[in-house]
């Protein structure tokens, strides 16, 4: 069980408990991010963080390829009706995704040592590729 706090008014604390529910969406999110997860570590990358939250955004997954830090967003989309994942990762997004990499890099005292790069890996149901698309190197490949 989980609580919500929020401020009244009166500048009160209000406490809550309430039970969350995970809706659907979320679990197939989370679903994606883990077969990814373990995709991406079998192909030799090693796993530094998950779900990396900051003020300026999230990243899906922090990873660690050879010298290189990799942060990764996957992308899931259960129909190619509104275009695939590659496609949904739009310009904002990627300025988001820059920025918390850059904090991520900065919390972390990373960003003299290391290369970075920006990965994303596709998913829908339907692929023959076992459903994983991985692009390397994703923002100099999309823009």
């Amino acid at each position: 069980m989980a609580y919500h706090a929020c401020w009244t008014q009166k500048r009160h604390l209000s406490v809550k408990f309430v039970r969350h529910t995970a809706p659907a969406k979320l679990n197939s999110g989370q679903q994606a991010e883990e077969s990814a997860c373990q995709h991406l570590v079998s192909q030799g990358l090693t796993l530094l963080a998950r779900n990396y939250r900051c003020p300026c955004g999230e990243l899906d997954l922090v990873m660690r390829d050879g010298q290189h830090i990799v942060f990764v967003e996957v992308r899931y989309r259960r129909h190619s009706h509104f275009g695939g994942g590659i496609e949904s990762v739009t310009r904002s997004k990627k300025t988001k995704l820059i920025a918390t990499a850059l904090h991520y890099l900065q919390a972390h005292r990373l960003g003299n040592r290391n290369p970075a790069r920006f990965d994303v890996i596709a998913m829908a149901p339907s692929d023959d590729t076992n459903g994983i698309q991985w692009i390397r190197n994703a923002f100099d490949a999309i823009w």
